[in-house]
């Protein structure tokens, strides 16, 4: 009844509200490339038009975001779907936005929020054909917020967590998700500017797929960059004063504990010398099956002190993260994009709401900055935070105390000139001299040690040491460079796949023998890189752990030599071959743009692809939004390119418009001038 009450309220509140805006007073301003440029008196007004011209390039995906908040992406997409449903019931998101919805979050953002719902839904209630279910709407401004509590757990590897528990592994794994970011201060400039390279490695389109905006109000907003379809600002990107990125980064965000269960009684589990029952939680999802058919799967869950609890066939266990205890992360990214200066933007990071995430910064006035963010609780140092932890005792069950800011790994204003990140150490950010001591970073926090290394924070560190002042285009080198450092420091069982002697495998001699003489540059004219990536792809099919690539015995010589087969054979069968061009192996494709495309796994232009056709593979994540900023004193100047193009429909010019930029390592100029944004628009409009 609460939650109907509820409801009621928002679409109560939702329709005053759009009452008191003017889609008339937004303009969308459509660019050569179909970029929208959103302009308005307000930011709610801003955050209505951005939501409309949003659904207009990809209501799918923007759909796809509160799907399973309101439990129905099971119903539209089976079994796949049902598990972000069940997530988020196991996240119990409803219940902590309920409580802290109006508690949390400012008047001012709840403006916007509620003002993007009301842009959704009006763009709903105008396309009805494209609904995907009937029940999703109206979106209200607590829906989106549950949305927000979904990511930032996925974000934080709860998922893999969840993974881990009902697989029964409870040993943390070595992950890959990448991006990059690195900032360039004036005194290590050519030009005497500020540089910010804005480099996330997302997949190419679907969920977590950047899609490009520019939000301008006569309020203080005025911010160019990327976001999620269903993103209510911008995630990374630049306004007229500063710029920020982000990568993911990998501490210990969640915690695991394993319940001692009474001998003999259901449901009782031992808590500091008592019994304390399990309160059951059940989930009910519904899946569509045969195309349409809905049918209803329960299961059952529990919750502990510790939250959600899990009966598997290893016994009994709780899962505890501190991304399902706070919903400021949408409110804390609209404070970063309005913040003028660095005082303002460390303000904004300091709400925490952001539960993870490396941020690189760089601002007009010439500061650069690195922080590995995130939420940790103050946890007991008497255990092991980074194993499975008992669940009969209060002294693990932390409480929503948390370090402040100041505690984690950061760097301002290096001397060395430089930080970055590409998902490595934090203690490795800077030159020598700079770099965060791990000695003053809580080692509860489980932040990633020398061995949580990369090839592109390898590579990156070398080249940005290696170099004196750096010129704008020893910048975009740097940023595009597709080689694997030598020795692979990051995944050094791999080593020795370049060091096998072809006398010993007379068959796969020449295959060796590129190897061998390989320079390490994945560019798309490199034969030996569509081996390595291959053999490469094979041995991740085919080992349990992929920490083996970085040490253990899984990764032998017999492994190696037959991924160099499974390559060889896989180029003579499909090319006739074995001296394939990496470009004629891996393509960049959508709507009939078949492209050639470089790169590889872990280096700074990274891709990784999967088959297609004809025995070729295609690139599905890696390089996708990509922004380079330099400022002055008078301000940013900005270049940019996404994957595909500004629309995810496919009748839309823009679906594909800037694939050709893309492969051949281009940028498009941007701007945040108002003025010029008009004066060259292709399309002026108003949403409904």
């Amino acid at each position: 009844m609460r939650q109907h009450l509820t409801t009621f309220i928002l679409i109560c509140l939702n329709t005053t509200l759009l009452a008191q805006l003017n889609p008339a007073s937004i303009t969308i301003a459509r660019d050569e490339w179909g970029v929208p440029h959103i302009f308005a008196p307000t930011d709610a007004e801003v955050a209505y038009g951005f939501a409309w011209a949003t659904a207009e390039d990809d209501f799918e995906t923007l759909q796809k975001q509160v799907l399973p908040v309101k439990g129905l992406m099971g119903q539209v997409y089976g079994k796949e779907g049902a598990r972000l449903d069940v997530a988020v019931h196991l996240l119990d998101a409803r219940t902590i936005v309920e409580e802290r919805y109006e508690q949390d979050l400012s008047p001012d953002f709840r403006k916007v929020l509620e003002a993007y719902a009301a842009g959704v839904n009006a763009y709903a209630s105008a396309h009805p054909k494209e609904v995907l279910h009937r029940k999703l709407f109206p979106v209200t401004g607590p829906d989106i917020i549950q949305s927000y509590v979904l990511g930032m757990a996925l974000m934080s590897g709860v998922g893999r967590e969840l993974g881990n528990i009902l697989g029964g592994k409870y040993k943390p794994e070595p992950q890959e998700r990448g991006s990059n970011a690195f900032a360039i201060a004036p005194a290590k400039t050519a030009d005497g500017k500020t540089y910010l390279v804005n480099n996330s490695h997302q997949p190419l389109e679907g969920l977590n797929s950047w899609y490009e905006a520019h939000l301008c109000s006569e309020e203080g907003w005025n911010t160019l960059g990327g976001t999620f379809p269903g993103g209510v600002t911008i995630f990374l990107g630049t306004n007229p004063n500063l710029a920020w990125a982000h990568t993911l980064n990998y501490p210990d965000f969640a915690d695991v504990y394993a319940l001692e269960m009474h001998p003999s009684e259901k449901e009782l589990y031992r808590f500091d010398g008592k019994w304390e029952p399990l309160h059951p939680y059940p989930t009910k999802a519904r899946v569509k099956i045969l195309g349409f058919l809905p049918l209803g799967v329960k299961q059952q869950f529990y919750k502990s002190k510790y939250g959600v609890t899990f009966k598997t066939p290893n016994g009994y266990f709780a899962l505890r993260f501190p991304a399902n205890h706070d919903i400021r992360a949408a409110e804390q990214w609209y404070r970063m994009n309005k913040a003028t200066n660095l005082k303002e933007f460390q303000e904004a990071l300091r709400l925490q709401g952001i539960t993870c995430t490396n941020i690189v910064y760089a601002d007009k006035e010439g500061h650069i900055f690195y922080i590995s963010n995130g939420l940790f609780p103050k946890r007991n140092p008497q255990y092991d935070w980074q194993g499975l932890l008992p669940g009969d005792t209060s002294a693990t069950l932390w409480t929503d105390d948390y370090y402040p800011l100041d505690s984690l790994p950061q760097v301002l204003d290096p001397v060395s000139g430089y930080v970055y990140n590409c998902n490595h150490t934090p203690f490795l950010s800077s030159g020598k001299a700079d770099n965060p001591d791990p000695g003053f970073v809580p080692g509860s926090m489980g932040f990633q040690g020398m061995d949580g290394l990369t090839n592109r924070g390898v590579r990156l560190g070398h080249l940005l040491e290696q170099s004196g002042q750096l010129s704008y285009e020893d910048l975009k080198r740097i940023k595009y460079d597709q080689a694997y450092h030598e020795p692979m420091r990051s995944a050094p069982k791999l080593e020795a796949i370049f060091h096998l002697e072809p006398e010993k495998y007379p068959e796969l001699a020449e295959s060796i023998r590129l190897l061998r003489d390989w320079d390490r540059i994945a560019d798309k004219d490199s034969e030996a890189a569509s081996i390595m990536l291959l053999a490469f792809y094979h041995l991740q099919s085919i080992l349990e752990n992929p920490g083996s690539f970085k040490s253990g015995d899984e990764l032998d010589e017999a492994k190696l030599v037959a991924a160099i087969a499974h390559a060889q054979n896989h180029l003579q069968k499909h090319f006739g071959s074995a001296k394939v061009p990496l470009g004629s192996l891996q393509r960049h494709t959508r709507g009939g743009v078949d492209l050639p495309y470089g790169g590889g796994p872990d280096v700074l232009a990274a891709v990784r692809s999967r088959p297609f056709r004809d025995g070729r593979l295609r690139a599905y994540t890696g390089d996708s939004y990509i922004q380079l900023v330099r400022f002055s004193a008078d301000g940013p100047e900005i270049e940019s390119v996404n994957a595909y193009g500004a629309s995810a429909k496919p009748g839309s010019p823009h679906y594909t418009s800037q694939m050709e930029l893309f492969v051949n390592q281009q940028l498009k100029p941007m701007t945040l001038d108002k003025e010029q944004v008009l004066k060259n628009a292709v399309r002026l409009y108003s949403p409904q």
